[in-house]
């Protein structure tokens, strides 16, 4: 677990001591602020319930975008090679790099606490909801970082595992809205297989077993086809 945590250290230096980190942050910010203000007096509802709605799908691009580069410039600058050489497992490197993801998503969401803080001070906010749509917000970034870390380890391109990883991420969070499109046999399962489904549950604020074994079942799916992919590379 040291050297994982060792590896989670690097990757978070190199986001933070770059400007990537704060980029991401603020293109996060502007946007999930801009949709959530434009529409919070529309409704006149001391409630964060539109911010959620929008989070899985805005995270379907931001997480591929600050995962992409986990494993494809490591490839393609020929550094991952040298990784390779340390006494070092692929455990080590999978969770150290899914763990710096999840801490950008957590990273990302921070600042997000001054949306319900000031709108408590407008109403009479439930903080149940709340507090279970951020608990949802951080196994959905943990989801769709293991997604994301597959993406970039089956390319050297970083490009292409924004891509791949996105466009997995994006079907995720609209196979359940597309339910029309497949036969009545199979809707509950395709429903089940929706993102943005069972993050609307815990959104709620009802923490349903369901829900949580979806989101690290996902996490674990990501993190293993990840680990296949490297050893085929090897």
């Amino acid at each position: 677990m040291r050297q994982a945590t060792y590896i989670l250290q690097k990757e978070l230096k190199d986001y933070f001591v770059t400007p990537i980190a704060y980029i991401v942050i603020t293109i996060f910010l502007v946007v999930t602020g801009w949709f959530f203000f434009s529409t919070f007096f529309l409704y006149n509802q001391a409630s964060l319930r539109n911010f959620f709605n929008l989070l899985p799908l805005i995270f379907s691009f931001v997480i591929p975008a600050v995962t992409m580069r986990l494993f494809a410039e490591e490839l393609s600058k020929g550094s991952y090679e040298l990784l390779r050489t340390m006494p070092i497992t692929f455990g080590d490197i999978i969770v150290g790099k899914f763990l710096a993801g999840v801490v950008m998503a957590a990273a990302m969401l921070l600042p997000t606490i001054a949306y319900p803080i000031s709108i408590s001070f407008l109403g009479e906010l439930d903080w149940g909801p709340v507090i279970g749509g951020y608990i949802g917000a951080i196994l959905l970034g943990g989801a769709f970082s293991a997604i994301g870390l597959f993406a970039s380890a089956v390319t050297h391109n970083q490009i292409v595992a924004f891509i791949v990883g996105a466009a997995i991420c994006f079907a995720l969070t609209l196979v359940d809205k597309m339910l029309f499109f497949f036969p009545e046999a199979i809707l509950s399962v395709v429903e089940y297989l929706g993102a943005d489904f069972h993050f609307s549950n815990i959104s709620k604020g009802i923490i349903d077993s369901r829900d949580l074994i979806y989101f690290l079942s996902v996490i674990f799916i990501g993190l293993y086809a990840t680990y296949l992919v490297l050893m085929q590379k090897e």
